[in-house]
């Protein structure tokens, strides 16, 4: 297709760690820009390798089962194949709820673990990607008409489901991944209809040099944003001004609801979230303050403007406390990978890495078998065999077979007090008999009793 088409798409997974889990549904619908559908919706399911014991608890929800995966699903490297050439084609607009945060980042790490590029497919070739999420928090904090929103307990939530049921919005199986796409879908019908205006605008700010002409630190200037770290009691909206270089290119942003002379009085974890990063490549859910002059905006997000010109003067007073949150930005560290299919982030390939990389994905299993392309990175040796493992078992030699046992036994020890522990609390509620029994003979097949020490 040469015209731009929306791809909404949903993942279920093993667990919620993109490094660690893995996806065992895929589901997605083609639309057109407006929303109308496109072809027929797609619904994969994906082998469980034997590597990997899934968190119980994201099985009770989902109800897929590892066996279940292994009678009806694709290979890993099946999947990347049928994403690449079928769904994140040119000129794709990916989009789903919250899947830049979550689904997203398990679809690089799926192409990571099998050698295709983890990176282009949001933005080669007219891709780009959207959120959802963002979208309807902002539309129910600064544009709420016409839309029906769920309280529970007293407190505003902006769960798919439940938005759906007070709308009237078909979702019959919640966490399925193809009745979650369908529900995303009628979503966005929603918001547009009723707020085409706001739903144009940040359906642009997938651009992330529209983002920067409003968020820099070149002329800085306060901004409305709305993220999920400013908590509910807000619409999750607040005002905030850039005032430091964040990682990577972002920007750090301060909320303008506090006065920082107040807060340097506190401890430092007092500055969290009122200390964010916000980073241009994730559609960020911005906007300009003069959209808060319609509407009631100023007092939908209980501010007003001397407030917020109060508190940007005190932190103008405070160019050192900017200096401190740029070193502790550049200073934050994470948890070091485990092994190479978690290292994803270490670091980019060379040219040279990347050319043998490429080559990988249209090799059989005897051509694996005989492939040795003498990688520079030091990843990629591994991952390689990783790779033949799970998706060509018969391309490995005895001595590659010894190794790949060493290290699916090593990761399972490592999963398998967490998954014990979870299915014991699971156990002691009534649940479904089924799966907690699918998943003991799963774990029994992968650890059998008298190997396990």
């Amino acid at each position: 297709m040469t015209q731009p088409t929306f791809f909404f798409y949903d993942l279920e997974t093993s667990g919620l760690d993109p490094r660690d889990d893995r996806i065992m549904q895929f589901a997605g619908q083609r639309t057109s820009l407006d929303l109308k559908p496109l072809g027929e919706p797609v619904n994969l399911l994906v082998k469980m390798s034997d590597d990997t014991l899934p968190s119980p608890s994201a099985i009770m929800v989902t109800k897929i089962t590892p066996q279940s995966t292994l009678e009806a699903g694709l290979s890993e490297a099946e999947l990347c194949r049928f994403l690449q050439t079928q769904v994140f084609t040119p000129h794709t607009i990916t989009v789903g709820y919250n899947t830049i945060r979550f689904d997203d980042e398990f679809i690089r790490h799926l192409f990571w673990r099998n050698f295709y590029e983890p990176y282009t497919w949001q933005w080669q070739d007219g891709r780009s990607r959207w959120d959802l999420l963002d979208l309807v928090r902002m539309t129910r904090a600064l544009r709420p008409d016409g839309i029906n929103w769920p309280v529970v307990n007293g407190k505003a939530t902006n769960r798919l489901e439940l938005i759906t049921e007070l709308n009237n919005i078909s979702h019959e199986n919640t966490h399925d991944a193809l009745s979650d796409v369908f529900a995303a879908i009628g979503v966005a019908r929603l918001v547009k209809q009723h707020q085409p205006e706001l739903y144009q605008y940040l359906f642009k700010l997938r651009d992330k040099n529209l983002v920067k002409q409003l968020v820099n630190l070149d002329s800085k200037k306060p901004f409305v944003y709305t993220s999920g770290r400013y908590g509910s009691e807000y619409g999750f909206t607040t005002i905030a001004f850039p005032f430091a270089p964040g990682r990577n290119g972002n920007v750090l942003v301060f909320d303008l609801r506090y006065n920082l002379e107040e807060l340097l009085e506190k401890p430092p974890t007092s500055f969290h979230p009122i200390v964010k990063e916000l980073s241009y490549n994730k559609c960020p859910a911005v906007a300009p303050l003069s959209v808060l002059n319609r509407d009631r905006g100023w007092q939908r997000l209980e501010l007003n403007k001397d407030t917020v010109q109060k508190n940007l003067d005190i932190l103008l007073k405070h160019p050192e406390f900017a200096e401190t949150m740029r070193t502790e930005a550049e200073a934050k560290t994470w948890d070091p990978p485990i092994d190479p299919e978690s290292a994803l982030y270490e670091s980019f390939l060379n040219d040279s890495d990347r050319t043998k990389c490429s080559a990988i994905i249209d090799l059989d299993a005897d051509a694996l078998a005989d492939f040795h392309p003498g990688f520079l990175d030091e990843r990629l040796a591994d991952l390689l065999l990783h790779y033949k493992a799970k998706n060509f078992p018969t391309a490995l030699s005895a001595k590659e077979s010894r190794r790949w046992e060493k290290y699916r036994r090593a990761r399972l020890e490592r999963q398998a007090p967490n998954f014990l522990k979870e299915l014991t609390e699971l156990e002691k509620i009534p649940k479904d008999e089924f799966i907690l029994e699918e998943l003991k003979l799963w774990y029994q097949s992968l650890l059998p009793a008298d190997e396990e020490n």
